[in-house]
């Protein structure tokens, strides 16, 4: 979701530098970078590590908290499509193509992005708060996705913007379309590199499975 169908990164910073901020720090740029993709307890330690300060649980949870919050304001102020985006579901949608939204955002922000990428594009969601603590790169959401839609992961396609989230799915044994953001990508045997979904003939991702054969 954040980077891949909106382009929600830059607004997670944002949330991340007010944090930083407001703890008397700043984020540098290479822990914003290793955060791209991951989810909210591992950008939190991260976060607070960076900062110089206190990582147990206690901190954790009210570092997520604040940056919920203020996530939860910029995600309300609308959230701008990543190119091609918008057109690459409605074109899935038309093609009868079964969909997951497979993402390491918590569910509450989840649903507010929703508003914009239509509660009804996706046949089932998967939210980073909902896999057991399993996140990506680990391959669960992904798999678990794979079960909810009663598919084969083998028979997937997966469109990717991190390398967390690369891994993720290629863990599960999906083929991937990865098209980066903010952090580049780089080829891989199951991976199929793009600028944008601009880019991308949705009719044709079949296509991607071939090396799987």
């Amino acid at each position: 979701m954040d980077g891949t169908l909106v382009d929600s990164e830059k607004l997670w910073t944002i949330a991340l530098d007010d944090y930083a901020a407001h703890r008397g720090g700043s984020l540098s740029q290479q822990t914003r970078e290793d955060m791209v993709g991951s989810n909210m307890t591992r950008s939190m330690r991260l976060l607070l590590v960076d900062l110089g300060l206190p990582d147990g649980n206690s901190e954790i949870a009210g570092a997520a908290s604040w940056v919920a919050r203020r996530m939860t304001e910029l995600f309300g102020e609308g959230l701008p499509w990543r190119p091609g985006a918008e057109e690459a579901l409605r074109r899935a949608k038309e093609l009868g193509l079964r969909t997951a939204l497979v993402t390491s955002t918590i569910r509450p922000l989840t649903d507010l992005a929703l508003d914009t990428l239509g509660h009804d594009s996706f046949d089932v969601t998967v939210c980073g708060d909902e896999v057991e603590g399993k996140n990506k790169p680990d391959p669960e959401p992904y798999l678990k996705a794979a079960r909810l839609l009663g598919v084969d992961p083998a028979d997937c396609v997966a469109v990717e913007d991190s390398p967390t989230g690369v891994a993720s799915a290629e863990a599960a044994g999906c083929a991937v379309l990865a098209i980066p953001c903010e952090v580049p990508l780089t080829p891989g045997p199951r991976r199929t590199l793009r600028d944008s979904l601009a880019d991308v003939d949705i009719a044709a991702l079949g296509e991607l499975l071939a090396p799987a054969a």
